[in-house]
């Protein structure tokens, strides 16, 4: 996977929750809305491996609510 891309999508996800800090979303609607691409999106594994980095690195937390998978910046406690 290419780790330029991934990195992209890392921090365009970071800028768009440091202005909208309470901001949660699917995987495709981070992909589409959170991510400026340049020219064509990229595939959609390019921002679900971004998003898992970030889980990973305690920065994001996903919530399942029904049969939905969210992202959202992490809340303690």
């Amino acid at each position: 996977m290419d780790e330029l891309l991934i990195e992209t999508a890392m921090k365009a996800i970071r800028d768009y929750l440091r202005t909208r800090p309470d901001a949660a979303d699917t995987v495709e609607g981070i992909h589409e809305w959170w991510i400026t691409w340049p020219g064509e999106a990229e595939p959609l594994t390019i921002t679900r491996a971004a998003l898992e980095r970030l889980e990973a690195g305690g920065e994001l937390e996903r919530r399942r609510i029904g049969k939905r998978e969210l992202w959202r910046a992490r809340r303690e406690g």
